[in-house]
């Protein structure tokens, strides 16, 4: 059972999301797409390549993605949409993102326009925080970020504090950026 610190820090979490997402409302800041890859499958007898379906828009906040309405996730996988080119054999990691760059033609998004999916939402809950292996996580009543999977927890920063920087960064980007 979690106790009230925990739940202190919950709510701490759900004011730093909510003063977030004003202030990048309020500064327009620059949201990408949020999409879900929907696989390859066959439908009466005819085979449908991949498509990534576009669900939504995020802003992109370092490790999170932060959706208009205050729901937080984990940042996954990010492609930008370009024209896939043809296959060229050269390696799987090449060829899988010209696949990706086909199905987001496919679902629709524009030359140039960045895609983000395979991004798990966080679940805003002490237990299951207390738990976490993701970027957000709770110790002692504090709501900690994991920056970087390297850095681990020795190097987790307080949650308020990255999310401030982050939002800062977008919502105000240093001259000439």
């Amino acid at each position: 059972m979690a106790d009230g610190s925990d739940e202190d820090a919950i709510a701490r979490i759900h004011s730093a999301i909510a003063d977030a997402v004003a202030e990048l409302s309020a500064a327009g800041a620059r949201r990408e797409a949020l999409a879900e890859l929907i696989p390859a499958r066959r439908s009466f007898l005819i085979r449908r390549e991949p498509v990534l379906r576009r669900i939504g828009a995020v802003w992109r906040l370092g490790v999170f993605l932060l959706e208009p309405d205050g729901a937080l996730r984990a940042t996954g996988t990010l492609i930008r949409a370009t024209p896939p080119g043809r296959p060229q054999n050269l390696s799987r990691s090449v060829e899988d993102r010209r696949s990706l760059r086909a199905a987001a033609r496919r679902g629709g998004f524009r030359d140039g326009e960045t895609v983000d999916f395979d991004a798990p939402r966080i679940p805003l809950d002490a237990a299951l925080l207390r738990d976490a292996d993701g970027p957000l996580f709770l110790r002692d009543g504090e709501a900690l970020v994991r920056w970087s999977p390297a850095a681990g927890d020795a190097g987790a920063r307080p949650f308020a504090g990255y999310l401030s920087e982050r939002v800062d960064l977008l919502a105000h980007p240093p001259e000439g950026a």
